[in-house]
């Protein structure tokens, strides 16, 4: 199998000043295209340490991607640090530097003396075009490596990567073949509890089976080549069965999209009334264009017993002219009452956190699911009542 690594370069990446969405990003790209990424490591502005990172990887990568230091500044020392590894100079490329100027002309700006180390690259490096920005992008050969340097910048760096890296492996290494991946989505299971049912799933050759944590939900995610797909539909149907009912979605267009496809499907409008969750379920819904009606942000109304917030999710309904109303209480005392009300009955729930551990801002997202979630069986005809390891139920409606 084809290794391929990437190297993250600067300072503010190996510090955490910048979140490194370019890693995500690629690790992403190219798994959809069937090179997934082996291994990633991050190096500082320290020209000793991408010496001898470049040196150590190339003894293990096929590929190699570095991304940044290729600015005019002198802590970008991607370039430089290529050459020394290489035991080679850097070499002036007159047509970059022309490139460069009619790039700043176009702007009505005089290119700085600075960029022109943009132009310089070691000698028997191939230049790669960025036909969005000023950064020379360019390939070598390192040991029995292929080492291609990216610009940080990431509208410049995904444009590379798409238009000019990826091409370039396709066609030396036409053998890679896009993997399938099987998608599940669970709400109210914890990690360890589905672990002890599908470690000891039996899979096909060459195929993964994995889990992603994120409070308050846990990803199950069945990898392996195309060429095993009815293999793996059937293991599929084992995971599936065990995630049952707190499979909240499949694939990844997620649940706040599955339910708002639900709504239009019955042609359904929806209000809410927040109190704990402060807008964030509105929020989730609007950026799937859910049909919604009015949606409130009540003050603080004292106790949030479950029959006041059944009362309050009937009186919006009244007012909305809404088709379903759901309604999220105050947190009181680690307790919170989630109500959906429809035109034929209403449903709710008070229901305790369990864990002590978890931060007010895990607790409204799990909320939110919780509303969700019960929009989401009511839509599907089941009881909106669900099973969750951590969330107690103590009064129903």
């Amino acid at each position: 199998m084809l290794r391929l690594e990437m190297l993250c370069t600067g300072d503010e990446v190996l510090h955490g000043q910048i979140v490194d969405t370019n890693s995500a990003w690629l690790a992403d790209y190219l798994f959809q295209q069937g090179i997934p990424m082996r291994s990633r490591s991050t190096v500082g502005d320290s020209l000793e340490d991408l010496v001898s990172t470049l040196q150590l990887r190339s003894q293990y990568a096929d590929v190699l991607i570095v991304n940044g230091g290729l600015g005019p500044t002198s802590d970008d020392l991607s370039a430089q640090a290529a050459a020394e590894a290489l035991g080679e100079s850097l070499v002036v490329h007159p047509e970059w530097i022309a490139r460069m100027e009619a790039y700043f002309a176009s702007r009505g700006r005089p290119m700085s003396e600075s960029n022109r180390k943009q132009a310089m690259i070691p000698a028997s490096a191939e230049m790669i075009d960025n036909p969005v920005g000023t950064a020379c992008g360019f390939s070598i050969q390192l040991n029995d490596c292929w080492i291609f340097f990216t610009p940080g910048v990431p509208s410049e760096f995904k444009v590379m990567v798409e238009q000019q890296i990826v091409p370039r492996l396709r066609q030396r290494f036409p053998q890679t073949e896009s993997p399938l991946c099987l998608r599940l989505t669970t709400f109210g299971r914890s990690e360890s509890g589905l672990a002890q049912q599908l470690d000891s799933l039996p899979l096909p050759p060459d195929t993964t089976l994995g889990y992603r944590s994120s409070m308050p939900i846990i990803e199950l995610k069945l990898t392996g080549p195309s060429s095993q797909r009815e293999e793996m539909l059937n293991v599929w149907q084992h995971v599936r069965a065990v995630a049952g009912e707190n499979c909240i979605f499949e694939g990844t267009a997620g649940l706040p999209h599955d339910v708002a496809l639900g709504l239009r499907e019955k042609g359904l409008r929806l209000a809410l009334s927040e109190q704990f969750t402060a807008g964030l379920l509105s929020w989730q819904l609007r950026s799937v264009d859910a049909p919604l009606a009015n949606s409130e942000l009540p003050e603080h109304m004292g106790n949030s017993t479950l029959k006041e917030v059944a009362a309050r999710a009937r009186i919006l309904a009244t007012h909305s002219g809404a088709d379903l109303t759901i309604a999220i209480g105050e947190l009181q005392d680690d307790r919170i009452s989630v109500v959906l009300h429809s035109q034929q009955e209403t449903f709710g729930q008070t229901m305790a956190y369990s864990s002590q551990r978890h931060s007010q801002k895990i607790r409204q997202e799990m909320t939110a699911m919780l509303a969700l979630d019960m929009l989401r069986r009511w839509l599907n005809d089941e009881s909106p009542y669900g099973n969750y390891e951590w969330l107690k139920p103590e009064a129903l409606l």
